[in-house]
């Protein structure tokens, strides 16, 4: 990734905790783990579109909040039983400050 946008301090997000980047065409919910990594997702799960933001981080997973579906971090794919996939975006902690992959910005951002 050579093209990156500084969006936050990594302190700003809570261990195991979440916040939202606005898009024109929608919201990336950028991730914190319990170790300190960093994932930035669709915030939209693919079963109704719950707001994963709000989900419960365990691991390198998230729980969505709605009906209880666990999505990959890493990957985006629903675990279990049940299909589908979320959005991954590119993103990493350099110096404390949490970048994303501007790539991501620009593509979400075209009209």
């Amino acid at each position: 990734m050579t093209d990156l946008i500084d969006i936050a301090a990594l302190d700003d997000i809570p261990r195991r905790g979440a916040r939202i980047v606005k898009t024109r065409l929608g919201c990336v919910a950028v991730f914190r783990t319990g170790d300190d990594m960093v994932y930035a997702l669709d915030n939209a799960c693919p079963h109704k579109q719950g707001p994963l933001a709000e989900g419960i981080v365990h691991g390198t997973s998230v729980t969505c909040p709605l009906h209880n579906w666990v999505i990959s971090l890493e990957t985006g794919q629903v675990q279990g039983a049940d299909q589908g996939q979320v959005q991954t975006y590119g993103a990493q902690v350099v110096d404390g400050r949490i970048l994303l992959d501007a790539a991501f910005i620009r593509a979400r951002s075209a009209a």
